[in-house]
This record gives structure tokens, sequence and C-alpha cells, in this order.
């Protein structure tokens, strides 16, 4: 099932972007397979099960030999797909380049994930989310006026602007390859991604409508009507009627008929009106702001924390949530109305399914014996 049901992919584990990616094309119903380290690498985040490597199976392979690299090189030649997150010019020094793999396979899709990209001054240099987002710009605009920048997760380079524009870059190459019979290299750059997903930040600087700094403006918690507030239980609520008539419809709701909220486009009284609905939430607890403002036009949700999101009952209609190896996690999206999504199987351990995996994949017993015998695998 799954709109990628027939897809190859092979992944070289990594950590992070590209996992998520895979995960990615796992749950829309590629065939990943993983090729882990012979034995398994250090477990640098301490996980017994990953969310990230749910839906593939893990073959492991010693490519320090040249049989390790010639098998792996055997797997690429039937994939539509491969995945890998290293830094340049490791791939290359393995002999698993997409010269390499493109000469061999032409129609393979060649995808690699880095933080600064494959090539320019920082290419070979070290770094993680927040380094990329904030030579993107975008981790200047989040936090409070005169605060610090906020790291916002590590969502906008790594998974938004990392694994996801990864998965698209590799849907895109796939659609094209079906035209030409060609692939071709897709290059990932969690900066470059975390810039592209600004593009409406620029447009409204470019049209006068981001004028002020950090936290002074309207998407990034300076409106106040675009914001977070407190109530009297110590949870948070969110609101963001933007619009005139759900801005109309906010106040109607919270009898709120003071001329000061005439009009919120007027900078000039956001200090003040973000007082005075710090003073209102805080006199009901969340449930009763939940009760009053929750599904309608009035553009409210409760703050909730990763405890409550899965059973919200939006979430639990939608199917946002399950629970698979006793972890709650994220479903897959979106929704395909014939062709189901589904995460598939647990998290694999390294080299879990090497035998049978390469026995799907077109390798003989005697060769598998072989690989096992030069201890390959």
């Amino acid at each position: 099932m799954g709109p990628l049901a027939g897809i190859k992919v092979i992944e070289f584990a990594g950590l992070g972007p590209a996992p998520f990616c895979g995960m990615m094309l796992a749950d829309m119903g590629a065939e990943v397979l993983r090729i882990d380290r012979k034995g398994g690498g250090p477990d640098l985040l301490g996980q017994r099960h990953d969310v990230l490597a749910r839906g593939r199976r893990s073959v492991g392979l010693d490519l320090k030999q040249p049989p390790g690299v010639e098998t792996a090189l055997r797997l690429i030649d039937s994939a539509d797909v491969l995945l890998e997150g290293f830094r340049p010019g490791v791939m290359e020094r393995l002999g698993l380049g997409p010269e390499v793999c493109r000469r061999r396979n032409p129609r393979l899709v060649y995808a690699r994930m880095t933080g600064w990209g494959q090539d320019g001054p920082l290419a070979k240099a070290a770094g993680h989310d927040i380094n990329y987002i904030a030579l993107s710009g975008a981790l200047s605009a989040i936090g409070r006026p005169g605060g610090a920048p906020v790291p916002p997760l590590n969502l906008v380079g790594d998974f938004g602007g990392g694994g996801m524009l990864m998965a698209f870059g590799i849907a895109c190459a796939l659609l094209e390859a079906g035209r030409s019979g060609q692939g071709q290299v897709v290059d990932a750059a969690m900066a470059d991604g975390a810039a592209l997903l600004t593009s409406m930040i620029y447009s409204l600087r470019g049209n006068g409508l981001w004028p002020g700094g950090r936290g002074e403006n309207l998407l990034d918690g300076g409106a106040p009507h675009y914001g977070t507030y407190e109530c009297a239980d110590g949870k948070w609520v969110a609101i963001g009627p933007l619009e005139p008539q759900f801005y109309a419809l906010f106040l109607e709701k919270c009898g709120i008929d003071d001329p000061d909220f005439a009009d919120p486009a007027d900078r000039s009284h956001w200090p003040r009106l973000r007082a005075k609905l710090e003073t209102l939430f805080k006199s009901r607890p969340r449930a009763e702001w939940c009760t009053l403002l929750e599904g309608s036009d009035a553009c409210f949700a409760p703050v909730l924390d990763f405890d409550e999101a899965p059973a919200h009952p939006h979430n639990r209609a939608r199917g946002s949530f399950f629970t698979q190896g006793g972890i709650v996690q994220p479903a897959p999206a979106p929704h395909f109305d014939r062709t189901p999504a589904s995460p598939g199987g647990q998290p694999p351990a390294p080299g879990e399914h090497t035998e049978a995996a390469l026995a799907d994949w077109g390798f003989s017993p005697g060769e598998i014996a072989g690989l096992r015998a030069a201890t390959v695998i």
C-alpha cells in the first residue's frame, strides 16, 4: 500500500534528517533497505526505539572490505533511490559516489543530505540544526523582543528544511526519471532548506509589512492577536484571529468591548492590548477557554504538550498519532484516499534482516554464505 509502493530505496544509516526522509518514504509504501555498519554503530542518542527508523529492514555490511562495497553496489543496481547523509566526499572515498553508482544504474536518484551543501566555503565544516538556521536568517526572527534568538527545537533545519525537502527532491527526481530514463543527484542542504522556509517573511519584508525586530511583527509573537497566553491554571492557549471577521468574532466571544481593540493594525497599541489580553486569559482556566472558543472561527487552540496532543479528540479522530513498540509517535502524513500510507514495522536492529533482505534483493544462498564466511556480513 501507499503511493510509493514498488519504489526501492537504499538508505545509508545516519542521524536526523536523512533517516526522517527514509521514514517518510517508507511510510508512503517504498521498500527502504537500510545499510548499517556491520555489528552496529554507536548509539549516539541512547535510543532503544528510534521512531525515525520505522518501516524498513536493515543489512549489516563491512564497507571497509571490497566485497562489502561490491555487495552495496549490487543492491544499488536494483534500487530506484539512494539516500545518504554523510559529509561531502565520504561516499566517494568508500567507492560509492554518484558517478560509480549511476554508471551502473543510470536511472538511480542519488539523494545527498548535508548541512551546508555539497559545495561552498562551509561545505566540509561540521554543524547542527542551530547553525544552519542561524546562517539562513530564520533563527534571528525567533524569540522575544530584546531577548536572545530561541532555537525552535530542531524542526526548521533538520526536518523541515532538511529531511522533508529531501523527500520532495526525491519525489521530483523520480517523476523526471520516469520521463527521461535518467536519474540525477539531489543535493539537499539544511541551510538552503531553512532559507526557503522563510520565503513568506521575505515577501512581508519586501512589502513593508515586517518592519520590526525579533518578536515585534505580525507572525513572531509581536502582534497581540497572534500569540500565546497563560491561563489561570498555568496552562497556555494560542490565538491567531488575523482576518477582520475572525478578529470580530474573537472579541465578541471573549466579551471584549474596548475601543483600544478597534484597530489591531495600529502597532502603537500592541503593548497595551497584549497586557489586557494577558489579564483576560489569566481570569479563567484553560478548559473554560476551550469550551468558549475551540472549534469556532476565533482561531484558537490550546497549547498541548507531548502527552496531551495524542489524546486530543481531533488528533484521535484524524489518527494523527499511534503507538508502536510501546512508543507513542506521529502517524504518516499526508492522507491519501486510494493508497493510504502505513508506518510499517518496528525499527530494526542494525543488521537484523541481512540474509533475508539480501536474498530478496537477488543474492543466492551460496553468495550469502560466501559473504558471511568472508566476515563481510
